[in-house]
């Protein structure tokens, strides 16, 4: 074990001489300062875990540190524990696991160095995998990692430092918000920027190599399929061209055209099945899936709405998709970590159970909202609101 130890220490040294991106996001600061004796991150592939875990990794002041991946074929009959134990004995007191769920029995071999080591552990793991359940929150903190925001987008952009805002205080006060944003920007051009943030950029991966983004988010699609859900839901190979067809029936679709029977036939697969892949892909964070309000009281025979993760997936799955959708898709990816979402029979969008929102384009009206208290028309192609209309790029600042 000391040999692999001594090996672990050597790839630890090539990682460290790659170069890192400067850019910290916020999630940075509460990892760093987490107390507690193991810390998680789970995400989406491509969301930047590793980045981020290396950027804690090399702030901590510690000679006795070590990064590791799991994926690395050493690990392959290991047992992580008795890994983890090894480097403790001989003086480690920090060490950051990435790609833990390629370990099969993680769950355990976490437990045991929780319950056994006196060192300090931080991990990555896919979102397919179900490391949030309450066993594992109640023993560690667990943070999610998210898509990029719009925010953040301007700030790798162009370097520069950007506020975010609360829901509240976008409701409230978007008209002052939108006006200080529009001014920090060089061209002002907060339209442009957004189309651009729409069709790429989500994935901090984009600032490495514009040229090759689609191509990368491609490859995102496919591993998540073929390797995550594969080998962590035990799903049959055979079955992810389902699954591929699904989500390209998505990509095509409006989100209120979405009927679960018939999307069901059309992919294949009976309704069950359906449902339980929606829930894969939904732990991958590849689609979201929104009810109807009223389902929480009482069973409504009202079909469910389902969109992809993100705007940039698009491109990624088909050539034609529609305009509304895109903008219901944005809104849902900015939010659905947060906040409450249903969908609602007047708007569409019921959030936090307290605000019903219509979304659509810049001469969008307030007819269907009209009567409907904390009501909101959030609507694309317009730079400054007015009253309750308010700019869709605005709910890219939450965080």
């Amino acid at each position: 074990m000391k040999n692999i130890v001594e090996n672990a220490k050597r790839f630890y040294r090539l990682k460290k001489n790659q170069q890192q991106p400067i850019y910290k996001r916020a999630l940075y600061e509460k990892i760093l300062n987490s107390k507690a004796k193991i810390t998680g991150v789970y995400g989406s592939r491509g969301v930047g875990k590793t980045t981020l875990l290396l950027q804690v990794l090399d702030t901590i002041k510690s000679k006795e540190k070590l990064y590791i991946s799991c994926d690395h074929p050493m690990f392959f009959e290991v047992s992580l524990f008795d890994f983890v134990d090894s480097f403790a004995k001989y003086g480690g007191e920090v060490i950051v696991i990435d790609e833990i769920h390629k370990i099969k029995d993680f769950q355990t071999q976490v437990k045991l160095i929780y319950d056994f080591l006196d060192i300090k552990v931080y991990f990555s793991g896919s979102s397919a995998v179900e490391i949030t359940n309450a066993d594992f929150s109640r023993r560690y903190s667990m943070y999610h990692m998210p898509i990029l925001s719009f925010r953040e987008f301007l700030e790798l952009t162009y370097d520069i430092k950007l506020e975010s805002f609360t829901l509240e205080e976008i409701f409230t006060n978007h008209e002052n918000i939108s006006n200080k944003i529009i001014d920090t920007l060089k061209n002002k051009k907060i339209l442009k920027h957004f189309n651009q943030f729409l069709d790429e950029g989500i994935y901090p991966f984009y600032f490495e190599d514009e040229t090759k983004y689609l191509d990368r988010v491609q490859e995102n699609i496919n591993t998540i399929l073929y390797t995550d859900l594969v080998n962590v839901v035990t799903i049959d190979s055979s079955k992810i061209e389902s699954l591929k067809r699904l989500l390209l029936n998505i990509c095509v679709s409006n989100p209120l055209e979405i009927n679960l029977e018939k999307l069901a036939k059309l992919v294949g697969i009976s309704k069950p099945t359906l449902y339980k892949y929606i829930n894969y892909l939904s732990r991958a964070e590849l689609l979201h899936h929104i009810v109807y309000e009223a389902k929480r009281f009482k069973n409504m025979q009202k079909p469910d709405k389902l969109y992809l993760n993100n705007t940039n997936l698009f491109n990624a799955l088909c050539i034609n998709s529609n305009r509304g959708t895109i903008r219901e898709t944005f809104f849902t990816s900015m939010l659905y970590k947060q906040h409450l979402l249903n969908y609602t029979s007047h708007g569409d969008f019921l959030v936090d159970e307290q605000y019903t929102v219509e979304i659509g384009g810049k001469n969008k009206g307030f007819e269907q909202i009209k009567d409907i208290k904390n009501s909101f028309v959030v609507a694309d192609d317009i730079e400054v609101g007015f009253k309750n209309k308010i700019p869709l790029y605005l709910f890219g600042f939450l965080y």
